[in-house]
């Protein structure tokens, strides 16, 4: 079946640089230009993790809807949450452009963004007007580049927008902010966690109500942070874990123009390193904490296989890039003919069964 979007929309997308192809089809977006998927809720689909019950698990990553623009309009595509952000409580506006590289013989993008963003007061007022919908809306948050008080900065992201989060992912590990991903080491997260929680849960008294937390982390771990980032996470009420944010590997690109560009490497060069990491963390975390797997998804296929290797859910971003914003609802849909297939009650009966195989890869 022909995808109109690869054979029509995107060559015309592609003439224009990546931040601003990004900017139009948030526009795009905005206008309702883009027909809202009409899907029928498949009841095996629905999963509940950490007390939110999610109509379907795939969601949009945080990166695309940076300032909480069109959060609605990504539900109407077909996705069972969106997540908003990164959002610092500053606004900045990043690294230096270009800063956006399209790997198109690998389907692939750079970015060395750089948190940019208005900040949190403007996606606060965003946020507020779209109190009484429905849908899970996450939001992600971070620290400013220049911050002297990394942790107070995701401390105010749980104060800023708790009357408004579905939940929160913190988000500590993006490549392009220096210094972020020190956040990992054992001492550093179990410091960051710590404030975080607390805040969490002194809000949660004044509110009657408790927003779930997650923690984003990398996919260029070693073992033993692996084991470090689930022994501090074991010790605390944490909600869940996304596994995983952009790689500084460039194992296997095809593409000679772009791929010794700096930054994190996303769509589907990331997939089989993402997911051998979350295969690996569900190994040491156990069946209990729920996983959300990012990285490198672009179709049912690839999906179901994040759901296999330990995932509750899942996110995309990048891979829509190259597949059009028909892609949600075409997964959404696959994942149900799978059920089909296979004759399953339950999405969740596929979890944990591959998740031996791709801890053993060695990616």
């Amino acid at each position: 079946m022909i995808n109109p979007f690869k054979h029509f929309a995107r060559p015309g997308l592609f003439l224009f640089d990546a931040e601003t192809a990004h900017g139009l089809s948030i526009a795009g977006l905005k206008s309702s230009l883009m027909p809202k998927c009409r899907l029928t809720d498949d009841p095996r689909l629905a999963q509940v993790v950490a007390g939110l019950r999610f109509p379907n698990p795939l969601g949009m990553a945080a990166g695309y809807d940076k300032n909480a623009e069109v959060p609605d309009e990504l539900l109407g595509l077909g996705f069972g949450f969106a997540e908003v952000g990164t959002l610092t409580p500053k606004p900045q506006g990043g690294n230096a452009k270009p800063r956006i590289f399209r790997l198109v013989s690998d389907e692939g993008v750079i970015n060395r963004l750089g948190f940019n963003n208005a900040g949190h007061a403007a996606a606060l007022v965003r946020l507020k007007a779209r109190q009484g919908k429905s849908g899970i809306v996450g939001v992600n948050i971070g620290a400013n580049k220049d911050s002297a008080d990394r942790v107070a900065d995701y401390v105010a992201g749980i104060r800023s927008f708790y009357s408004v989060a579905s939940y929160f992912t913190a988000n500590i590990s993006s490549p392009n902010t220096p210094g972020l991903r020190d956040l990992q080491a054992k001492d550093s997260l179990a410091e960051l966690l710590d404030a975080v929680l607390a805040a969490r849960d002194d809000e949660a008294q004044k509110a009657a109500r408790r927003v779930p937390v997650f923690l984003k982390i990398a996919p260029d771990l070693t073992e033993e942070g692996m084991d470090d980032i689930a022994e501090v996470v074991l010790a605390r009420a944490l909600d869940g874990l996304i596994v995983s944010n952009t790689t500084l590997a460039r194992d296997g690109l095809k593409d000679t123009r772009f791929a010794g560009e700096a930054g994190g490497l996303s769509g589907k060069p990331l997939f089989a390193k993402s997911t051998a990491v979350l295969a690996g963390m569900r190994h040491r975390l156990g069946k209990n904490l729920p996983l959300i797997g990012v990285g490198g998804v672009s179709s049912a296929e690839t999906a179901l296989e994040k759901i296999r290797a330990g995932a509750d859910l899942v996110q995309l971003y990048s891979c829509m890039i190259y597949e059009g914003p028909g892609l949600a609802a075409e997964i959404v849909k696959g994942l149900s003919k799978t059920l089909d297939q296979q004759g399953l009650s339950s999405l969740s009966e596929l979890r944990d069964s591959r998740v031996d195989h791709w801890r053993s890869l060695k990616v």
